[in-house]
């Protein structure tokens, strides 16, 4: 009985992260995504110097350093794309976003790179 009960607490743990998942979207499809709705909170969670550089107009900039406690500024009510450089920072952001209750999360995995490098625009 134990293990049954210890093998339906793994499922449902399963479950559950699978449907907390962010998902994972190329460059090019979070800019159809922000292209098809206004309503999108674009997060970047590099550094201020970094963000100085250029950034994706609209977005906000909340390091990755003071994301835990900056949490709250985030919206649950809207969809959150997630970006960095590259997607190597952005993807546990996004992660932790959706194990918090937020519902509609997306990883940019080739970040501002893959963005600039499909000749889309970037803010300076």
């Amino acid at each position: 009985m134990k293990k049954i009960a210890l093998i339906v607490l793994i499922m449902v743990s399963l479950v559950t992260q699978v449907w907390a998942a962010e998902k994972n979207i190329s460059a090019r499809d979070a800019k159809a995504l922000l292209d098809a709705n206004k309503n999108i909170y674009l997060l970047d969670v590099r550094t201020p110097q970094e963000y100085s550089q250029g950034k994706l107009a609209g977005s906000v900039l909340i390091p990755i350093g003071e994301f835990e406690r900056r949490t709250r500024e985030v919206p649950k009510n809207k969809t959150i794309v997630v970006y960095c450089a590259v997607g190597s920072r952005s993807k546990p952001v996004a992660n932790f976003l959706s194990q918090q209750g937020y519902k509609d999360v997306y990883n940019m995995t080739d970040g501002i790179v893959g963005w600039y490098r499909n000749g889309f625009p970037i803010q300076r």
